[in-house]
């Protein structure tokens, strides 16, 4: 029961936006293996916690970023190629905003 991969590309894509995003993500990562270490030291439970408030606020900051580059590119450009694209594009967008909002 895997997740269905989508083959297409983000449109517009900023190579500096995306080596931001990258590294955001690198040092996120880093920050969860400092969490699985502290687990792993049986450090005191607040402190863990407060660290995954740290990773979590971190993820949706990226996750705003990349919401903010589909919005003015990929869903853009669907809007200036019609509007059946357009729709699939935004019913897309709205599925998504709903399946994370829990």
């Amino acid at each position: 029961m895997g997740k269905k991969k989508s083959s297409q590309k983000t449109a517009g894509a900023c190579e500096h936006d995306r080596a931001k995003n990258l590294a955001r993500l690198k040092r996120i990562e880093g920050q969860v293996r400092g969490v699985a270490q502290m687990v792993e030291d049986d450090r005191y439970c607040v402190d863990v916690l407060t660290q995954i408030a740290a990773v979590q606020s971190a993820l949706r900051s990226v996750g705003k970023e990349l919401l903010r580059h589909h919005l003015k590119h990929c869903v853009a450009d669907a809007a200036r190629l019609g509007k059946d694209d357009f729709s699939a594009a935004s019913d897309e967008l709205i599925e998504m905003l709903y399946k994370n909002a829990r």
